[in-house]
């Protein structure tokens, strides 16, 4: 592609016009005639390795300040929103031949936009997925490393999601993606805001900064749906300016749940619109799942799809692998895998199960290593609160020591009498439990859900999937 056609719109150059073979902000996929973005990270400065670029071949080097290469380099204030909007025009602006649909806030963007995109596959629409678990294209899996894909690779799946006659691209829109310019000039058709609770304060250091950076999302947005239950919603919603509705379990709301029953094997309430209700059955279970698929309901209708036809997909849907997932055991106790790994996911999870639990409620944690340390005490008192017993164990240690974390967890405890069993080894946790549960129980494995690996020092990723290690776990107490 042509270098003046690449930038259009995005800088006033004195560089002659030449073919540029690729663009990246990645030392190591820099190639002859490519442009390279310099962009500054938490370990690495990519102007530092500007010059050597040069000699790797790259045309063109884009900086946030003057590093002296003539007419061989381009200016700008911010690299990373640079580098978003040089993908997007490599691609010819995918973004733009699609609706786009965001799903935003701490917990729930994983169901919300699983839920909508069934609907819509369901319904005939082809439809494409970016989120935590995976990326589809329709029917076909791709896998991804980033709940919000990196500015290249986003563009890129776009791109795939358009030749391959998606309609609309479905997404779950992190914190990271909206301030790290992930997502380009991306503009979303509807938002859906649904909750912030405290979490990646190690990135963002403060729950403002982090509520600004949801924020942004609907800077770029047609239509935004706030869950208005939530305190953060509340006030998103009275600060936005495109159009908004709200959603939640309060009949206050535009579109809101009644009437809820919750049940181990799934859930029905009344979903309530324009002083109208409608019965819904499904097959997930859980409060927070009421207001997740309200949410997915409320973005389906405003799509133009059938009432009768979102809620027939709806009772079919069997949910999202890792969310509230029923491991089986074929013993008198229950085994529930759920992603939860913050203190309002854990509280969400644990105060929805107590609600069938004829046993005791049983909760196994950790806490990742190079994280928000803050939460761990919090993760602690939040299971405390709705737990028979806790199973204090790893999560993803990464480069921190297990038992320093394990530390930091149990300080939540101090003022607690609810007893707790310290195991490390996530494996021997998980047999443990296993072994301690009687008929009635009901043993929530928090914090890994749909991840089949641990991460452990040196980001070196093992094999780790709970569904086998409870069924290895089954045979040893036979």
């Amino acid at each position: 592609m042509r270098l003046y056609k690449l930038i259009e719109g995005l800088a006033d150059i004195n560089i002659p016009d030449r073919e540029i073979s690729s663009v990246t902000d990645n030392t190591k996929k820099v190639r002859k005639d490519c442009i390279f973005v310099c962009v500054k990270g938490g370990s690495f400065d990519g102007h530092d390795a500007a010059a050597e670029m040069l000699e790797k071949g790259a045309a063109v080097i884009v900086a946030e300040r003057d590093l002296g290469l003539g007419n061989k380099q381009i200016i700008t204030d911010n690299s990373r929103k640079f580098y978003g909007e040089l993908c997007a025009a490599w691609f010819d602006h995918p973004e733009k031949k699609l609706k786009i649909i965001g799903v935003t806030g701490t917990n729930g963007k994983t169901t919300i936009s699983n839920v909508i995109k069934n609907i819509f596959m369901k319904n005939g629409i082809k439809t494409g997925l970016i989120g935590t678990i995976c990326n589809e294209i329709g029917d076909e899996t791709v896998h991804t490393d980033n709940t919000t894909p990196m500015a290249f690779d986003y563009m890129c799946l776009l791109d795939k999601m358009v030749k391959a006659g998606c309609k609309y691209a479905v997404m779950e829109v992190s914190s990271f993606g909206l301030v790290q310019h992930r997502i380009g000039p991306t503009h979303f058709d509807m938002g859906i805001f649904t909750n912030l609770t405290q979490d990646h304060l190690d990135y963002h250091k403060t729950m403002e900064n982090y509520y600004q950076a949801k924020r942004m999302m609907f800077d770029e947005c047609d239509y935004a749906l706030i869950n208005t239950d939530d305190e953060y919603g509340r006030r998103i919603f009275s600060e936005i300016s495109c159009k908004k509705e709200r959603y939640g379990i309060s009949s206050e709301a535009d579109y809101y749940a009644d009437a809820i029953k919750i049940k181990s094997d799934g859930t029905s309430f009344w979903y309530c619109y324009n002083g109208k209700s409608q019965l819904v059955n499904m097959k997930m279970t859980g409060m927070f799942n009421v207001s997740n698929v309200t949410a997915a309901i409320s973005v389906c209708l405003k799509a133009d799809l059938p009432i009768e036809d979102i809620l027939k997909a709806v009772s079919e849907y069997n949910g999202v692998k890792g969310r509230c997932e029923i491991i089986p055991t074929g013993r008198d106790f229950t085994v529930i895998c759920d992603y939860a790994h913050t203190p309002d996911a854990v509280e969400n999870i644990l105060k929805s199960v107590r609600e069938y639990t004829e046993g005791r409620l049983i909760c196994l944690f950790g806490c990742g290593g190079n994280r928000d340390a803050k939460k761990r005490p919090l993760m602690a008192k939040a299971a405390a609160k709705f737990a028979d017993r806790l199973i204090i164990t790893s999560d993803n240690p990464r480069d921190e020591i297990p038992e320093a974390i394990i530390d930091d967890i149990l300080a939540g405890l101090k003022d607690s009498e609810i007893p707790f069993d310290v195991v490390v080894d996530r494996t021997k946790a998980i047999h443990h439990s296993l072994k301690i549960a009687e008929k009635g129980d009901i043993i929530v494995l928090a914090g890994k859900g749909h991840e089949d690996y641990q991460v452990l020092p040196g980001n070196e990723h093992i094999h780790f999937d709970e569904r086998e290690i409870v069924s290895e776990g089954l045979k040893l107490i036979d």
